[in-house]
């Protein structure tokens, strides 16, 4: 677990990132891992002094298993809510989810990587079907009344729905897929890129909303996976278009 930012903790799963915002006794919680990760998510939220009960809404990122696993459990074991852009409801609800499938990942399972990758996953539930069936659309426009009053930034490509979370007063953004820093599946670079292009529902678009993340003010990337990265949001975003991979798009 890594503090960002005051108040902002970026907490590892299994190859992928949720989000912890304090804002005095209350969380926001920005993605949730997968459906193995829900006593590691716990566990880093009793890791900064807060029980699950502390948390007021989950934020998703977008509708995919390796986001979204965690919260189920958190509504009906602590009634927590959870908010998305509206056109990633009813994927959520229905479970008909914009994501790569096993003939996407053939072609690059040779690689010892990314096989090493595709068994933690399984044991972690990626072959799981999830359905959200609580999903809410965002109650309101702007800034939400929640720690850290974060503002949702569409960024839809890599699904219908994608949004990134700008914290203006930590200077941060929760990015999700839409920017990501490394994935055990893309070439051994280094820094803000974008992922292969079957993981996006639309690349094209996925590759259009860097625009969206680069106009923000902002110097601290959290991504959904990879490290954290420091430094201006335009350039990270400048950085994910050089540094596009064959495939990206």
């Amino acid at each position: 677990m890594r503090e960002v930012a005051k108040g902002v903790f970026c907490v590892e799963g299994t190859d992928v990132n949720w989000v912890l915002v304090r804002e005095g006794t209350d969380l926001t919680l920005i993605d949730s891992g997968w459906l193995g990760d829900i006593a590691a998510l716990e566990g880093s939220i009793r890791a900064i002094g807060h029980r699950p009960e502390d948390i007021r809404a989950v934020l998703l990122t977008h509708a995919h298993v390796d986001h979204m696993g965690g919260l189920n459990h958190l509504h009906e074991r602590y009634g927590t809510p959870v908010y998305m852009d509206p056109a990633e409801v009813p994927q959520a609800r229905e479970g008909h989810l914009e994501q790569a499938t096993a003939r996407d990942l053939i072609p690059r399972v040779w690689r010892p990587s990314v096989l090493a990758w595709t068994g933690r996953i399984a044991r972690v539930g990626a072959l799981t079907r999830l359905r959200i069936p609580h999903a809410l659309p965002f109650p309101a426009d702007g800034a939400l009344d929640l720690p850290g009053r974060p503002v949702p930034v569409a960024c839809h490509g890599h699904t219908s729905g994608h949004s990134a979370y700008h914290l203006p007063d930590a200077g941060a953004v929760a990015a999700g897929d839409a920017l990501v820093t490394g994935h055990p599946t893309a070439p051994r670079t280094t820094g803000p890129q974008l992922l292969a292009a079957c993981f996006s529902h639309a690349p094209q678009a996925a590759r259009a909303a860097l625009d969206a993340l680069g106009a923000l003010p902002a110097d601290i990337l959290v991504p959904g996976h990879g490290p954290p990265w420091h430094g201006p949001l335009a350039a990270a975003a400048d950085h994910a278009r050089t540094r596009a991979w064959r495939g990206s798009v």
